[in-house]
């Protein structure tokens, strides 16, 4: 079915002046976390009935009047870039209030049968389209879009630089605390970003972070080839409850339900590319640092803290090892994201000042094959994602270009389970949907 979406208001949304922390224009540096986050806006999409809950529905001025309130605990979302003249004209934040660009939007359909019917082909109208070329773009912009029978779908986009996914989580729950409250109920997140990246004199970094996290000479992502951008087809997989029950007993020790999720898919995956049995395959997994470092980060801290592991195995291996064995692998991985590892990243950031460094972002059209690249919203609070109607009733995944990126974000429905949305070779897809279930 055709959606047609029609912008009616554009806003630029400030802090409650009452309450403004970072309006004096103060530059704040960003963290080596920072730098190798993606330099680029992160879409994200989530939807709310209209009919079950249109009398506890917020309107749009009290949507924007909870954003308003805060954006004061949250002063980087309202910022700008800017240069940093005492780090040789390194990018920092300016935190000067400019605030939150919000458009107002409407959608000529009912938002269940949009739902029932092809979603994607206008999830990309549902976000604002943020652009990091333009001189003093807002680093978090917000679309309300209003379907014909009172749903809401509220779109973002927020520069990757300015948080990772732990941190949005913890923003959006707070956004919706303050619309439910009219503000009332604000946090205080932790956004000290330097007490949590604290370099040793002088810095002594231990691994190769110029190859590892930045796309240095001998990065990995220099060997990977590209796709028509038709030829990258996104779908999505819904593992029920029972599902990862099933495969946590089959795994027969204790395991995440990540854990177990990856190892099937990374197992599923490579077997549909037919890869040869000889070659090697890996996944870059995101860590989230925060608990790995010494001393530990808050979890509310707001920022990047992600860092990488990479587990790596033949194929002959992972098609053959049991669930247990390839989850072995996957922690060992993980566990070398040690307080080590961060702390000699810490000192990496200190001692490359005035380098130019490139995030390991893949770009459009990338094909990761034979490897993977897996992100985890498994701890993302969608049920605290209540603006006064209720949790969402749907998470809207936007096109993702990139061949080999899998995403795992817990389900809306009822039921529970975990949505696993990817984007495949068009040619391995009909192979990976015939076997995405096994567990043989």
């Amino acid at each position: 079915m055709a959606v047609s979406v029609e912008i009616t208001r554009r806003e630029m949304i400030r802090p409650t002046v009452m309450a403004a922390s970072g309006g004096g224009g103060e530059k704040a540096k960003l963290t080596a976390f920072d730098h190798a986050a993606t330099d680029g806006y992160i879409p994200a999409v989530f939807a709310w009935h209209g009919a079950a809950a249109a009398a506890a529905a917020p309107s749009n001025d009290a949507i924007k009047d909870g954003l308003a309130a805060v954006l004061a605990r949250f002063p980087h979302l309202a910022g700008r870039f800017d240069e940093d003249e005492d780090q040789r004209g390194r990018r920092c934040f300016r935190l000067d209030d400019a605030g939150v660009l919000v458009l107002e939007a409407a959608a000529t359909a009912d938002l269940a049968d949009a739902l029932a019917h092809d979603v994607s082909a206008h999830v990309n109208e549902l976000y604002p389209k943020a652009d990091k070329e333009r001189a003093d773009e807002p680093l978090f912009q917000v679309q309300l879009t209003r379907y014909t029978c009172g749903g809401l779908v509220i779109g973002t986009a927020c520069h990757h630089q300015v948080a990772d996914g732990q941190s949005m989580s913890v923003f959006y729950a707070a956004w919706a605390a303050a619309v439910r409250t009219g503000g009332t109920t604000l946090p205080t997140p932790f956004i000290d970003r330097a007490a949590v990246t604290v370099p040793r004199c002088p810095p002594a970094p231990a691994f190769d972070h110029g190859n590892i996290e930045f796309k240095g000479e001998y990065n990995r992502s220099h060997s990977y080839g590209t796709l028509p951008l038709e030829k990258i087809r996104n779908l999505a997989v819904h593992f029920p409850d029972e599902f990862v029950v099933g495969l946590k007993a089959r795994v027969g020790g204790r395991c995440s339900t990540f854990q177990c999720l990856l190892a099937h898919a990374w197992k599923k995956i490579t077997a549909a590319r037919d890869l040869s049995p000889e070659e090697f395959t890996q996944v870059r997994v995101a860590v989230n640092c925060r608990g790995r470092a010494k001393p530990a980060v808050p979890m509310d801290y707001f920022g990047n803290m992600v860092l990488w592991a990479f587990p790596r195995m033949q194929v002959r291996d992972l098609l053959s090892s049991s669930y247990a064995a390839v989850i072995a692998v996957i922690r060992d991985a993980v566990a070398r994201v040690d307080e080590e590892y961060i702390q000699s990243f810490a000192d990496f950031g200190e001692a490359a000042i005035g380098q130019e460094l490139s995030p390991t972002a893949a770009g459009l059209g990338t094909m990761f094959c034979p490897d993977l690249e897996v992100d985890s919203w498994l701890g993302f609070r969608f049920h605290d994602l209540d603006f006064g109607g209720g949790p969402p009733c749907a998470f809207l995944p936007p096109y993702v270009p990139v061949e080999g990126v899998l995403i795992f974000v817990p389900s809306c429905a009822a039921k529970g389970g975990v949505e696993m949305f990817m984007a495949l070779d068009d040619q391995h897809v009909d192979a990976f949907r015939q076997i995405c279930y096994s567990m043989d």
